[in-house]
């Protein structure tokens, strides 16, 4: 006993000392041995995040919810792409992303707004983001029409397409070099969105298919998922909020064994049992994720912990594969 508790007391919790000119690098280093809560799991989160990207054998997914991609962090995960293997996201996403490559405007807001009176001024409020209504519904209108028009009179059009193989074409005629669509084309890193219809994009699809010879295999996609479920041995996921983005991560993982590398930002609460509240640990137990994985789950906004995570870890753009 007296050895199990000099074990457990053995690490002492320290200082942070900020110094002047102090690198993203050198805080989470501090942060290590702070005991600060949440702090301890982001940093334990960077160093499980450093070991997957850096285990050539792992087969990488990056996932994450539609809600952010209104913010700045959009352009951030775009230029981190070129180190995943692949995505998987919501349909807002393909929304938020076409609208800010056809120039669409979002403003920072408050929480605290009128919506009544917002509502009356065509303005949208995504938390605390505020979008015009043509910034949203006609830009993605635009750009969407534009982009499957081009597609349409290709000499290499298809009647069909997977979910992947179509967002792929996107992204190969998106002229915004910051797009999420594009960036994945540019470093053939396939997107799956298997909510693709709940959303602005989903809807395009269905009218245009009205006028045009269109088919979505969303079966396509699935096999997909399921070949790289079953061609690798490892797997690793960093996974941004819950809902289906998460769930169809971990639920193809399951038929390998479960992922070896997981990494998990929620604010939601585990108590009402939901699967966005769901801790990593849960996952063990359906086997999506493996006993002896590393795996942790950081509570907090993805939109502060992710850009420090991805500062301490270098995920910028400039040691980047993309291509202009």
């Amino acid at each position: 006993m007296a050895g199990g508790k000099e074990r457990m007391l053995r690490n002492g919790v320290k200082d942070i000392r900020i110094a002047r000119g102090m690198k993203v690098s050198e805080l989470v280093g501090s942060m290590s041995r702070m005991g600060g809560f949440s702090a301890q799991n982001m940093v334990a989160g960077i160093d499980i995040t450093e070991r997957m990207l850096s285990d050539k054998d792992s087969f990488n997914f990056l996932s994450f919810p539609a809600d952010i991609i209104a913010t700045g962090v959009r352009g951030m995960i775009a230029d981190s792409l070129w180190r995943f293997d692949a995505v998987m996201t919501t349909c807002g996403t393909l929304d938020h992303d076409l609208a800010k490559a056809h120039g669409g405007r979002y403003s920072l807001g408050t929480f605290d707004a009128d919506d009544a009176r917002l509502h009356r001024l065509n303005i949208y409020r995504l938390g605390n983001i505020f979008i015009e209504r043509d910034e949203y519904g006609l830009a993605v209108e635009d750009e969407f029409t534009r982009i499957m028009d081009d597609i349409y009179s290709s000499k290499d059009y298809k009647e069909e397409y997977a979910g992947y193989e179509l967002l792929r074409e996107f992204g190969k005629r998106i002229r915004d070099r910051h797009s999420i669509l594009r960036q994945a084309y540019l470093n053939n890193v396939p997107i799956f969105v298997p909510g693709i219809v709940d959303g602005a994009f989903g809807t395009q699809l269905l009218l245009y298919a009205q006028r045009r010879k269109l088919r979505l295999n969303l079966l396509k996609d699935e096999k997909a998922l399921s070949d790289i479920a079953f061609e690798n041995k490892v797997t690793g996921a960093l996974m941004v909020g819950g809902g289906i983005s998460k769930h169809h991560v971990i639920w193809w993982n399951q038929f390998k064994g479960g992922l070896d590398y997981a990494v998990y930002i929620t604010t939601a609460s585990q108590y009402d049992g939901s699967l966005s509240g769901a801790r990593l640990t849960e996952a063990v137990s359906w086997g999506k994720v493996k006993e002896k994985a590393k795996y942790v789950t950081i509570d907090g906004d993805a939109t502060i912990i992710l850009p420090v995570m991805y500062a301490a870890l270098g995920l910028g753009p400039a040691a980047g594969k993309r291509r202009e």
